[in-house]
């Protein structure tokens, strides 16, 4: 690793790279901005954070900006980053909070930046530049091991009883579970009181405890019973937050609570604010306009806003699914750090999740959707919002890679898209058995009454996209059993999945691992941007077209075998795998995966209770 700060008086390196070639690079400012020009033969570029349009950037002009884009998201990202490495064994971080822009030419790459930006240089294997990218922010942070169980969601789910009943549903179609999300658990004002809980309310920004609610006429009558419950059957409890002192519309009920936080944050300064001091507000056109946003740089903030939250820790909640931070429109906007609407417009997401994962601590799980730089030291990471097409799933398979290649380990996308009419049952089936081999499997699903209110036949007003809701949908009772089986095999996988997270938490290596990582001198890995190695020994293929059932896979040098049907394989080559209802994945000769069968001799089969927990 090299840092250097180009300057008109030094504009220019010249690097001598692993494989014996040079790069060179060339610096010139004008128009208050800076250009760094990188000479250099390569084939392929990757990192630049969760990037759906391509895994391999070449060829492509690359903005580094954090933005929302709901579905389709192209060449937006909720999670970028301003690194990059090549096949030729060149790294490059730009050390900046502000937008740059990256294009990557046939045999060069131009980087505008702000003036004076520090450059790092990494060079090496695919795995030393991650690592060193990654040892700039601290060491990859490892979630709790039930975290790699399967994962059930919906944002339906708005009441005890709807969610209590998912434990009755998952006994009696037979699923293992190990993390129930709920999103429309709260007031909707506040974000952080159950709804309809009756209280005091409480101003100078003072928590509230567990004991000051009254949640007699609530949907949720009992939400510590509830976590007791779902704890005894080996679920854990995620719940959904906002980062927004929110602005109620003119539709919604007046709330004094949210009244009252408003008030402190004004006189108190606690939020991002404009340069008269005033409260910097989400522009209108965007979500959650008119809210105010916490400033996470302002330590009041910080103990203000987790103050009022940690009663749900101590009633046993497991985590939070912490949805926005892309809320910076204004370069204007100004932080209690002193820095600008400039840098926050990347670094807001990444301050916001990394004070929850500090408040979180041990043993509990973030699930965020945007990050920057440093993202691997507050997982897990999701892939934002996809509709349910086939287009959708390589795009977030796309951006699952890229994360990987940007040193962020633990990842995972919603089941088939999240939005919009139910998707196929082979879409659903084939984005299952690809979600079966990612480091977090979860299926997830918009309001009934969401922006896409259109259902397939069958649906009967339930968007659920549970494998259950699948079959009722589209009479195919069957379904159900062809989807435990992919449950049941998550399950089996625990032991592996396991031993892999916390080798990438000691070592840096992401679970998922596109070929040209580990083969970055062979073309045809370099080439391949839909595969992945899931740790060591296992290559995966997924099926990414409607009625594909078999694929053709480029195995790496070496011996393969077969996971489901035992063939042997050598690599070097590519080859027809499939055609057996299952996603093609192989096992690399020279490595074992660790199981949990428990007791039985074949994949896929319900265990006893208990073996289902995930630890």
């Amino acid at each position: 690793m090299e840092q250097i700060l180009f300057t008109e008086q030094a504009p220019t390196r010249t690097l001598t790279l692993p494989n014996g070639k040079e790069a060179c690079m060339s610096y010139r400012e004008e128009c208050g901005a800076a250009l760094l020009t990188v000479t250099v033969a390569y084939t392929g570029a990757f990192g630049m954070g969760e990037r759906y349009n391509a895994l391999n950037q070449k060829g492509h002009t690359v903005v580094n900006r954090v933005e929302e884009h709901f579905c389709f998201q192209g060449e937006h990202t909720y999670c970028p980053a301003p690194f990059f490495w090549t096949d030729s064994g060149l790294g490059l971080y730009v050390d900046t909070d502000r937008e740059t822009s990256f294009e990557f030419g046939e045999d060069s790459i131009r980087i505008s930046m702000p003036t004076g930006t520090q450059v790092i240089i990494f060079t090496g294997a695919p795995a030393e530049m991650i690592q060193g990218y990654q040892a700039l922010f601290g060491p990859v942070k490892l979630p709790p091991r039930w975290a790699f169980g399967p994962w059930i969601s919906a944002n339906r789910w708005n009441t005890q009883a709807e969610a209590e009943a998912q434990l009755e549903k998952l006994t009696a179609e037979g699923f293992p579970a190990t993390v129930l999300v709920l999103e429309a658990w709260s007031d909707e004002a506040t974000f952080y009181i159950w709804n309809g809980a009756k209280y005091t309310p409480v101003s100078g920004g003072a928590p509230l405890r567990y004991e000051d609610f009254d949640f007699s006429s609530s949907p949720w009558p009992d939400p510590k019973g509830m976590v007791n419950k779902l704890h005894e059957r080996g679920l854990h409890l995620v719940l959904w937050q906002i980062p927004v002192y929110k602005q109620l519309g003119p539709d919604e009920e007046p709330n004094e609570q949210n009244a009252l936080d408003r008030a402190d944050v004004e006189l108190r300064g606690l939020g991002v604010h404009n340069a008269d001091e005033t409260p910097y507000t989400i522009p209108e056109g965007h979500w959650f306009a008119g809210s105010m946003i916490p400033d996470y740089t302002n330590p009041e903030t910080v103990k203000s806003w987790f103050s009022k939250r940690r009663y749900l820790l101590d009633m046993g909640v497991d985590g939070f699914k912490t949805d926005g931070g892309e809320f910076i429109y204004s370069p204007a906007a100004l932080f209690h750090d002193g820095t600008s609407g400039l840098e926050g417009k990347n670094r807001y997401a990444q301050s916001y999740t990394s004070a929850y994962s500090n408040f979180l601590g041990k043993n509990k799980v973030l699930f965020s959707r945007a990050g920057y730089t440093g993202a691997h030291t507050t997982p897990i990471h999701w892939a934002g919002d996809q509709q349910s097409q086939n287009t959708e799933l390589k795009s977030a398979l796309t951006a699952g890679l890229s994360a990987a290649l940007t040193g962020i380990p633990f990842w995972s996308f919603d089941i088939a898209g999240f939005a919009g009419p139910l998707p196929s049952l082979d879409l659903y089936r084939r984005a299952t058995q690809l979600a079966c081999f990612c480091p977090v499997m979860q299926w997830h699903s918009e309001p009934d009454g969401g922006q896409f209110k259109e259902l397939m036949p069958g649906g009967e007003g339930n968007n659920e996209r549970s494998p259950w809701n699948m079959a009722a949908a589209y009479h195919e009772p069957g379904f159900t059993a062809e989807m435990r089986f992919w449950h049941w095999l998550r399950i089996n996988l625990m032991p592996y999945l396991w031993s892999v997270a916390q080798d990438c938490a000691e070592s840096g290596r992401p679970m998922m691992r596109p070929p040209v990582y580990e083969w970055p001198e062979d073309p045809q890995a370099v080439a391949c941007d839909d595969a992945f190695l899931l740790g060591d020994a296992l290559l995966v293929a997924p099926l990414l077209n409607e009625g594909r059932i078999s694929r053709s896979v480029y195995l790496p040098a070496g011996a393969w075998v077969g996971l489901f049907d035992c063939a042997h394989y050598e690599g070097g080559q590519s080859v027809e795998a499939g055609g057996d209802g299952k996603i093609p994945v192989f096992l690399r000769a020279g490595h074992g995966v660790a199981l949990d069968l428990g007791g039985k001799q074949t994949l896929g089969m319900p265990l006893e209770r208990g073996s289902a927990e995930g630890g």
